[in-house]
């Protein structure tokens, strides 16, 4: 086993991905996780003996995985089964329309023109034209670099990428350039919905934001034994590789001696010694001192606006009156008014937008038969402060599964069949978030440049998870993870080759 010793604290998706590639290079990897499973945001809830996902539903950017586990002789077919989805999702409108976005972007356009006309069409076309120049043009200076700073990524992204960008209008925030490229407000409505895939107001997210409808575009699967089961096929990937986890075990504190990490203390007083750490949390948990006085100063301090929380209900129920795939989503009138009440208003969202993953499909249960599902409305992430009442979460509530009904859907959450999740619920699992389920909003074209990255100003503190560069997302924070691990190797490499110096009598001497 190597003399180096890494604990890593979480074991979210950053923490996995980091786990499995620090133990394949041999090194001695503990990790350590309060709750009793890995995945972090990533879990269940369990009904009537059935379990449910109830964090992140969606498996996009599967190449992220591919790379993962090929680089330790694995794969994504080897480790778990995953099914391609044909329907991206399924949208409902209050005026009775329906549009489904599907895999075989031909097959889209068709739709949107017997749905929109074939102008529409057309202008869908030429989007997609534009979302894939763009992720083309930021997935390597963005996605894959480690953080990024404006004067490296501007000579990254070269004249071609910069070009892409003008041509976008950068400056604009999504809404606004969504209006440039359709004219069917439905259209507009539906892509801006891309945006809290960040946590992020469409009104304030920058237009760069559509390389999203790409992602989602490149392919979207469902995993066998739904993304709890993908988290714990990557901690079996980590523990073959000899990762040691300890579930049940919250951190209590990061330590330091003589100027570096040293490692962690265990809520139960266990001290685990380590040369070197890997933060997978909220950043902000560090900031406000949660992890102690040593590791408070880690990470400048910054005044970041929260993204956006939820409200939840992971439910067994019929699903009676429309046909549901996997994900679905349906729409308000006034759409604008959802991000007013959430990011000025600070309250729930008088007309809420409900996301519904019906986890049955799209296979089908026999009709009455209770079906798997899970809803979702967006919230405001104050769930440290008192603004979200009893009364206030009812009253949601009530206004979430009457506007089902209204556009066709029959849901039962009864007491005993539904489990219902609050931006409180989520601030106890994730402290220091007020739950916050993006880390910060993504509000601004500079605000991916305030993320902080993998490494900090302790020596041997980095840090992985949505909260950090690149972002959130299942796939983002196994991206942060492996950056995290890349920085890990690098510094073992550059302290070898100083100790060789030094030894030696070479110019590394100080």
């Amino acid at each position: 086993m190597s003399e180096h010793k890494v604990v890593i604290v979480g074991a979210g998706m950053g923490g996995l991905s980091s786990a499995i590639l620090l133990a394949h290079q041999g090194l001695d990897v503990t990790v350590v996780e309060a709750a009793g499973e890995p995945g972090g945001k990533v879990h269940s809830r369990c009904i009537d003996g059935v379990d449910i996902d109830s964090g992140p539903t969606v498996f996009t950017m599967r190449w992220v995985f591919d790379a993962l586990l090929r680089s330790v002789g694995t794969s994504v077919e080897a480790e778990m089964q995953i099914t391609p989805l044909q329907v991206l999702a399924r949208h409902f409108w209050p005026d009775g329309s329906q549009l489904d976005l599907s895999a075989d972007v031909r097959a889209s356009e068709a739709a949107i023109a017997a749905w929109s006309g074939g102008d529409e069409a057309r202008r869908f076309q030429q989007f997609c034209q534009t979302t894939r120049a763009l992720y083309a043009a930021l997935e390597g200076p963005m996605m894959r670099a480690q953080r990024p700073h404006m004067a490296g990524f501007v000579a990254d992204l070269g004249w071609r990428g910069l070009g892409v960008l003008a041509q976008l209008g950068p400056m604009r925030n999504l809404w606004q350039q969504l209006g440039h490229q359709f004219t069917d407000p439905r259209l507009r409505q539906l892509f801006a919905r891309y945006a809290t895939y960040c946590g992020s107001s469409p009104w304030q997210a920058p237009a760069t934001l559509m390389l999203i409808a790409q992602v989602e575009m490149d392919g979207v699967w469902s995993v066998q034994g739904g993304m709890v089961g993908m988290a714990k096929a990557l901690a079996r990937v980590a523990r073959r590789h000899g990762a040691v986890f300890r579930y049940h075990s919250r951190c209590q504190r990061i330590e330091k001696r003589q100027g570096r990490v040293c490692g962690v203390r265990l809520q139960s007083g266990e001290f685990l010694p380590a040369d070197r750490v890997i933060f997978n949390g909220d950043a902000q948990a560090l900031r406000q001192g949660l992890l102690g006085d040593e590791a408070r100063q880690a990470i400048a301090k910054a005044s970041t606006p929260r993204s956006l929380s939820a409200l939840t209900w992971s439910m067994r129920t019929p699903a009676v009156g429309v046909a549901l795939d996997r994900h679905n989503v349906f729409f308000q009138t006034d759409y604008a008014s959802e991000f007013d009440d959430i990011f000025q208003r600070q309250r729930l969202p008088q007309q809420p937008t409900v996301y519904v993953c019906a986890q049955d499909q799209p296979d089908g249960v026999s009709p009455g038969d209770a079906e798997r599902i899970f809803c979702l409305v967006n919230a405001p992430a104050c769930g440290d402060g008192d603004q979200l009442s009893e009364e206030a979460i009812a009253q949601c509530q009530e206004r979430t599964f009457h506007h089902l009904s209204q556009l066709g859907l029959h849901l039962q959450p009864t007491a005993n069949r539904c489990l219902r999740t609050t931006p409180q619920d989520f601030h106890r699992r994730f402290p220091a978030s007020g739950g916050a389920l993006y880390g910060q909003a993504t509000h601004g074209w500079t605000s991916v440049f305030s993320r902080p990255g993998s490494t900090t100003d302790l020596p041997g503190l980095y840090l992985a998870g949505g909260s950090v560069h690149p972002g959130p997302g299942v796939p983002m924070a196994a991206l942060s993870g492996q950056r995290a691990a890349e920085a890990v190797m690098a510094s073992l490499a550059s302290t070898s080759m100083f100790q060789m110096g030094a030894t030696s009598g070479g110019t590394s001497t100080p």
